[in-house]
C-alpha cells in the first residue's frame, strides 16, 4: 500500500478549512498572501505537546500579521489569502522537505507531537494544510493578470537575547527595486522608522517557499514583508501599518513600467 493510501484524515468535522479567502474574485494588480495566519491546530493533535503560552507566542503565528492584511485588502480591493494553521502544525511558507517544515523544536521550545513522526502523519499535514493553501495560490495568480504578490509576516523583536533593531524588512532574491521602492515610501513620510532590505533574515529555496516557487518563476514584482510585532500587537498600530504599506504598493504600481 502506498503512502498516501495508508494516510489517515487529520482534519475532521469541526476545524477549520486551512484556507479563507478575501476579496477571492478581486481583479486587482496586486495579490495579498498570510502564511502564518493562525494558530488553529487540528483536533486530533491536541496541543501539540506545548502551552498555550507557546502556541499564543511568535512560535506559534505570526502577531499581528492577519490584522495587517485584512485591512491592506480592504484598502487596495485586493484578493487575499490566510492561512488558518499555526505554524507549529505546519510551516505553510517552507518547502515540504526543509528540516523545520514540521518543527521539532522553535526557538528553543520542543514541540512534542512533532518528534517521531510517520510518513503517513507527515503526508497527512501536506496533503490536508499546504496542498489546499498551494491550490489557492495558484488559482490567485492565474486567474487574471497580476503584478504585484506580496506576502505580510512579522517577527519577534528578541532571538535568544539579541535585539532586532529594524522595525520592518522587505524580503526578495531578483527584486531589489520593489523592496527599495516600498522602503523609500514608506520612509518618506516616517523618517524615523528604520527599514531594511532583506532583514530579519534572507529569501533561501532551501528554506522559503511563496517567493521562490510562486513568484519568481512568473516575474511578477513582490516583497515578503516583515514588521516587528511590537508595533502591529493593536488595532492601531495594525493599522497604522497597513495604511503605510497600501500607500506604497499603490505608488510601485503607479511607477511600475
Amino acid at each position: 500500500m502506498s503512502t498516501s493510501a495508508a494516510t489517515e484524515n487529520l482534519l475532521v468535522s469541526g476545524d477549520p478549512a486551512p484556507v479563507e479567502w478575501v476579496n477571492r474574485d478581486s481583479a486587482a494588480p496586486v495579490v495579498l498572501l498570510c502564511e502564518h495566519a493562525g494558530r488553529e491546530i487540528p483536533q486530533k493533535l491536541g496541543d501539540l505537546g506545548v502551552s498555550e503560552e507557546v502556541q499564543s507566542s511568535h512560535r506559534g503565528w505570526d502577531i499581528g500579521a492577519e490584522a495587517v492584511a485584512r485591512q491592506l485588502a480592504g484598502h487596495l480591493q485586493a484578493p487575499l489569502i490566510l492561512q488558518r494553521y499555526s505554524r507549529l502544525v505546519i510551516d505553510c511558507n517552507r518547502p515540504l522537505d526543509a528540516p523545520d517544515s514540521i518543527p521539532p523544536h522553535s526557538f528553543g521550545e520542543r514541540i512534542p507531537a512533532n518528534l517521531n513522526l510517520t510518513a503517513p502523519e507527515r503526508v497527512a499535514r501536506q496533503n490536508e494544510i499546504v496542498a489546499p493553501l498551494n491550490a489557492a495560490i495558484e488559482n490567485m495568480l492565474d486567474r487574471v493578470p497580476r503584478r504585484l504578490a506580496v506576502s505580510i509576516h512579522s517577527f519577534t523583536p528578541n532571538v535568544a537575547g539579541g535585539g532586532r533593531p529594524w522595525h520592518a524588512g522587505f524580503l526578495t532574491r531578483t527584486d531589489q527595486p520593489t523592496g527599495q521602492a516600498i522602503i523609500d515610501h514608506i520612509f518618506d513620510r516616517r523618517p524615523d522608522l528604520q527599514l531594511a532590505l532583506n532583514q530579519p533574515y534572507q529569501i533561501d529555496g532551501d528554506s522559503d517557499w511563496f517567493i521562490p516557487h510562486f513568484v519568481e518563476p512568473r516575474g511578477l514584482a513582490h516583497s515578503l514583508v516583515e514588521i516587528r510585532n511590537d508595533l502591529i500587537r493593536d488595532k492601531q498600530g495594525a493599522a497604522d501599518w497597513a495604511q503605510l504599506l497600501a500607500d506604497a504598493f499603490i505608488n510601485v504600481l503607479r511607477t511600475e513600467p
